[in-house]
């Protein structure tokens, strides 16, 4: 088998579907890529398509991708190649109106193409990182500024658990608020306790949790890791464990097909592969 690279593209769309359709139509029919996940998220106006990366083709693809489509393309995490752009946040500071105004300024001119915006596609960014794992936690409360507070308290940024990165957002379809993170290194600060420092402070006003979801998909030692967290039985088969996990966590909408490798396995079984069983 040759090597396997995941790419995980962010569209700043989540509300037109017919867009979105084109989109993971495009990579669903390109020879030798499996378009294994497809998320649109309304309230946050983004759809995200996923399969893991490396710096090398991060420059590559940012350098052609500038090329055809005469984009701003910046590199960021490990394909950086200034050290105030390793952080994604820092590259989208000011968001699109803002970028528009510093683009042509010394230091925040794009690592390839024009230094100016594309009137339709604005500009991109490219980078390379260890697997991020979208995750969301639902609170029992409508109230946005209450998420938006336990969020600064569990980010890194604001002295928080190290990798994460934090919002609060309103999830009207729901009607409650939402904490919503980017884990960006399981090993580091794994799932299960991100869940628990959570519903901690959200238990310091009386609030508890509702339930958790993942955005996309995650790597299935990310979820057994949840399971041993949770006691469940080392040697009991994959599905029983990705469940308790799944309990433990009180993930909406749970398949163990978001499990990464399971997911990958399936799809190149083609349909009626099943949940196949991980090698070792």
């Amino acid at each position: 088998m040759g090597k396997l690279v995941e790419s995980v593209p962010n569209y700043s769309e989540g509300r037109r579907l017919d867009v979105v359709d084109r989109l993971a139509e495009a990579v669903a029919t390109t020879a030798g890529a499996h378009l294994l996940d497809r998320t649109s998220d309304a309230s946050h106006n983004r759809s995200v398509l996923t399969m893991a990366d490396c710096v090398a083709l991060a420059q590559s693809f940012g350098a052609r991708i500038a090329e055809r489509f005469e984009l701003p393309v910046y590199l960021y995490a490990e394909a950086a190649r200034q050290a105030d752009r390793i952080k994604l946040a820092d590259v989208r500071r000011g968001q699109f109106e803002g970028l528009k105004r510093e683009i042509a300024t010394r230091g925040r001119g794009p690592d390839f193409g024009p230094s100016r915006m594309h009137p339709r596609a604005g500009a991109v960014a490219v980078g390379a990182r260890p697997f991020l794992i979208a995750y969301n936690i639902n609170l029992e409360s409508a109230d946005l500024d209450f998420a938006r507070r336990i969020a600064r308290r569990v980010r890194e940024s604001g002295g928080g658990l190290p990798k994460v990165q934090a919002s609060g957002f309103m999830i009207e379809e729901r009607a409650c608020s939402q904490v919503s993170m980017n884990l960006l290194d399981f090993g580091t600060t794994p799932i299960w306790r991100v869940w628990q420092e959570v519903r901690a402070i959200a238990r310091e006003d009386g609030v508890e949790l509702r339930e958790s979801e993942l955005i996309g998909l995650a790597p299935l030692a990310a979820l057994l890791a949840v399971a041993d967290h949770a006691d469940a039985p080392a040697d009991a088969p994959v599905e029983e464990r990705l469940a308790a996990a799944a309990a433990f966590l009180k993930l909406r909408d749970f398949s163990p097909l978001q499990a990464l490798e399971l997911r990958l396995a399936a799809a190149q079984a083609g349909p009626g592969g099943g949940v196949p069983r991980p090698a070792g």
